[in-house]
């Protein structure tokens, strides 16, 4: 009888723990997804901003862009201040960006990697020419969203034609 009871404690205590850690998992997996739900938004609000300019306003425009960012993309977002602003001013380009589709790739609690859709449309105005060049593309992009106290944020970008 002793060796019955000690056994029934010995699978309740085993039962115990397993059932304490399929409960930390399912947390672990609930996290994940309500914050792959809220980077997701973050990310579709944030890609117009990150992706579009402006000749006229493009300084202000990356300024935004980078407020949206953090880490080593926010630098790169100021280095691309300084390269492209006069590259832009002198095609007078104005560039677009609407997203049309977005899923999430991975989520963790506080990272997430989210995979964007985006219709992208470019305006350049042409020496010699009455009407401006004119071109829409299909893209996708890559944000790798991290969660910084309440906020998201873009750590890292990639786009998957191309560079951004």
């Amino acid at each position: 009888m002793r060796t019955v009871t000690i056994g029934l404690m010995a699978v309740v205590t085993v039962l115990g723990v397993v059932v304490g850690m399929m409960w930390f998992d399912l947390k672990a997996m609930r996290d994940a997804d309500a914050a792959g739900v809220e980077a997701l938004a973050a990310a579709r609000s944030m890609a117009p901003d990150l992706l579009s300019y402006d000749y006229r306003t493009i300084e202000q425009d990356l300024a935004r862009a980078a407020g949206h960012t953090t880490g080593p993309l926010t630098a790169q977002y100021r280095e691309l201040a300084a390269t492209l602003g006069s590259k832009a001013r002198a095609q007078k380009t104005v560039q677009t960006a609407a997203v049309v589709a977005a899923a999430v790739e991975r989520a963790e609690a506080d990272r997430a990697e989210i995979l964007l859709f985006v219709n992208t449309g470019t305006v350049k105005e042409v020496p010699g020419k009455a009407e401006p060049q004119r071109q829409i593309s299909q893209n996708r992009a890559r944000f790798v969203m991290v969660r910084q106290e309440a906020r998201w944020l873009v750590a890292d970008l990639s786009t998957l034609i191309g560079t951004a």
